[in-house]
């Protein structure tokens, strides 16, 4: 089992102008819940680590993890408010994100209040904003750190400035999951707000001295890049017509971490010993579920039988 960790929320579009105001389109979204969902979709059991408050659009993040067939015994509920990150895309479908998470329902996970994980979960699955902000992200890498010896763990950076900033503290999160993490997943938009002076292929060098068995960049329409320590392999994107590429990164991940998991290639040894053809079917596999996402709206990740 998969346990997808960090935070869930209502992704609402910006739309016309009415008469009275604005028209708005709220979805259900968050970078991890996109990941569980994924997973789900393409027919990998997982559970969903996060915060869910008990508002209505708790409520209806709730309803839609159930119906997806996201294990949703992990989920802690508070009254504190839902986070909504309002979205705006832009002409080329590139989204810009304003976040009002401030303490919202996903980040009121505590060391305290952290549930047991299951004897079932085999992979844990952390990223995005969660793990920089507080009580969350404390309580999270913990868990990581205290799981990584007895589970694989996958950590996807997703940074949103939006939500914290200070890149510093982006790259002490960085810094304390690269040695934990066997399977780091990034994009090379993520690479150049953080490392500026790096290239992607120094950055990959680094996480895998420090002990990662799997380093994959993302690259938008150029497709993707793995590097284990014996190889490197590229994969071009599928041309599709971009209607935009909200949760492109999630479908990535999850899609990845499916059939990874379908070769039962999630151990660290497995990971390292992929060899060229494997790595190239993987990222070929996720590459081509990313691209059925972005030609649709919103974060719409394929099920497997799409991907057949």
């Amino acid at each position: 089992m998969f346990v997808v960790c960090g935070e869930a929320l209502m992704d609402v579009y910006m739309g016309e102008p009415t008469a009275t105001g604005l028209a708005l389109d709220a979805r259900i979204g968050g970078s991890p819940l996109n990941v569980a969902q994924g997973l789900a979709r393409l027919e990998r059991p997982v559970a969903f680590l996060t915060g869910l408050s008990t508002d209505a659009s708790g409520e209806r993040l709730l309803a839609s993890l159930r119906a997806e067939g996201v294990d949703t015994s992990l989920v802690l509920r508070s009254d504190a408010p839902s986070t909504l990150s309002v979205v705006s895309v832009d002409a080329a479908g590139v989204p810009r994100y304003a976040f009002h998470g401030k303490d919202a329902a996903d980040r009121q996970i505590t060391h305290e209040n952290l549930p047991a994980l299951p004897s079932a979960a085999r992979v844990l699955q952390l990223g995005s904003y969660a793990l920089a902000v507080e009580p969350v992200g404390s309580a999270l890498r913990a868990l990581a750190a205290r799981e990584c010896v007895q589970r694989l763990v996958a950590y996807d950076l997703n940074v949103r400035l939006n939500v914290e900033p200070d890149l510093a503290h982006w790259r002490e999160v960085v810094a304390f999951m690269a040695p934990i993490a066997h399977l780091m997943k990034t994009s090379d938009e993520d690479l150049a707000l953080l490392y500026p002076d790096e290239t992607p292929e120094q950055v990959a060098a680094r996480w895998l001295a420090l002990g990662a068995a799997l380093v994959v960049v993302t690259r938008g329409r150029d497709g993707a890049t793995a590097w284990t320590r014996e190889r490197r392999i590229d994969t071009p994107s599928p041309a599709v017509t971009v209607v935009d590429t909200v949760g492109a990164g999630d479908t990535f991940q999850a899609a990845l971490l499916a059939w990874l998991d379908e070769q039962d290639a999630l151990t660290p040894e497995a990971l390292a010993g992929l060899g060229a053809e494997a790595l190239g079917q993987a990222l070929g596999f996720a590459a081509r579920a990313a691209a059925l996402t972005c030609s649709r709206r919103g974060a719409d990740l394929p099920r497997r039988a799409e991907l057949r």
